[in-house]
């Protein structure tokens, strides 16, 4: 990945709709070398998904930090996670918890019955829920 990848993910994660002609004129590469790249970044795994952001006033979003059990793969209930309905985010960290999930929903209701779905996912030890107040 170089340079011209790197401004092209960047514009991206602003504005995942942006046109492959408005990339080029802002990065200096024309709408086919542009096109190409982006296909070349999707085809390796660079760019797993496009997605559509609510914001807050649209929309709720929670950060949930879980605990696994060790007897547990952490990637394996981080798989299990993965598919449950409204979870945008899966992160495995170090430090006092193992995963963090990030969880979006049209209303909190939507956001609280994924919490509760994840806390039901074998392995999962203690979650540690933060309703998001504001996104910038």
């Amino acid at each position: 990945m170089d340079d011209k990848d790197k401004q092209i993910i960047k514009i991206l994660k602003e504005d995942s709709r942006a046109g492959y002609n408005n990339i080029g004129s802002e990065i200096g590469l024309s709408e086919g070398a542009v096109r190409k790249r982006i296909k070349t970044l999707i085809d390796e795994g660079t760019i797993k998904k496009f997605t559509v952001k609510l914001g807050v006033a649209e929309g709720a979003q929670a950060i949930t930090l879980l605990t696994t059990n060790p007897a547990y793969p952490t990637l394996e209930v981080s798989k299990k996670i993965r598919d449950i309905p409204h979870v945008e985010t899966i992160y495995e960290v170090t430090g006092e918890y193992d995963i963090v999930a990030v969880i979006t929903g049209m209303n909190v209701v939507e956001v609280n019955e994924c919490i509760e779905k994840i806390r039901r996912v074998e392995g999962i030890m203690k979650t540690n829920t933060m309703i998001v107040l504001h996104n910038w």
